[in-house]
């Protein structure tokens, strides 16, 4: 015996909110067929407080009514007949595309030093001033001197940054503090770390006493299970040769 009253989801209405479920849209849809207006208030009203409570993160949102009841039109297909608090919406305001951001659009002249450094030269250059136009000037040669060592990852001379600058500006600049710029100091490998002794170790072969040192070791620090020669200090269970103040220790599992 077939059950008509079984649902599939290929038979349902589409589902146009799903963080509210399809109990909300099927409560929309019977409040759109309320004839009543009073009535289709009166549900209207319950169904924002129900969706406020099936959606409480809501409540950190400023204005979170409004956006319920902008909700509720939305699941409507905006045919709910209804007064609002809020402007009501409408599908040309939802599918209205804002209007595109203009880009700035720069092409500096120099693209090792960007744009930004030519208006600096540029209100360098319309300075009266010749103490604030001399600190234009140093301040750019030091900027232009950053930029190449970030740039080419070394340093490049003074007179190559006048030389530079003074192509820019037609000869209207001319540093004088000779700026310096330090360079990123090399990465110094593992390896090239001066050793230290006196730590402990897994070196199994001879040197001085770490733990588990299975060669010849020196007077280092306490050394566990020392195997080969000599033992350290206090070596404990030393299979190999005579190590000082052995106090035969057994092992412990």
């Amino acid at each position: 015996m077939i059950d008509n009253s079984m649902e599939y989801n290929t038979t349902r209405s589409y589902l146009i909110m799903r963080e509210y479920g399809r109990h909300i849209q099927k409560m929309v849809e019977y409040v759109l067929t309320i004839e009543d207006d009073e009535i289709r208030q009166r549900n209207a009203q319950s169904l924002i407080e129900l969706m406020g409570f099936l959606n409480p993160h809501l409540k950190n949102v400023e204005d979170f009514r409004h956006k319920l009841w902008d909700h509720l039109f939305l699941i409507s297909d905006f045919k709910l007949n209804v007064e609002s608090p809020y402007p009501i919406p409408t599908r040309e305001t939802l599918k209205a595309k804002p209007e595109p951001l203009r880009y700035p659009k720069k092409y500096p002249k120099f693209n090792h030093l960007g744009k930004n450094i030519e208006f600096v030269i540029d209100k360098a250059l319309k300075e009266e001033n010749q103490e604030k136009k001399q600190g234009f000037a140093n301040a750019i040669a030091y900027y232009m001197k950053l930029t190449y060592s970030n740039w080419h990852k070394e340093l490049v001379h003074d007179d190559n940054i006048q030389t530079e600058l003074t192509a820019i500006t037609q000869g209207q600049l001319e540093f004088n503090n000779r700026p310096f710029v330090k360079h990123r100091a090399e990465i110094i490998e593992r390896d090239e770390y001066p050793s230290r002794g006196g730590y402990r170790s897994n070196n199994r072969g001879g040197g001085g006493g770490g733990r588990d040192n299975r060669g010849g070791g020196s007077n280092g620090g306490r050394s566990n299970n020392n195997r080969g020669g000599g033992g350290g200090r206090d070596s404990r269970d030393s299979r190999g040769g005579g190590g000082g103040n052995n106090r035969n220790f057994k092992k412990r599992y």
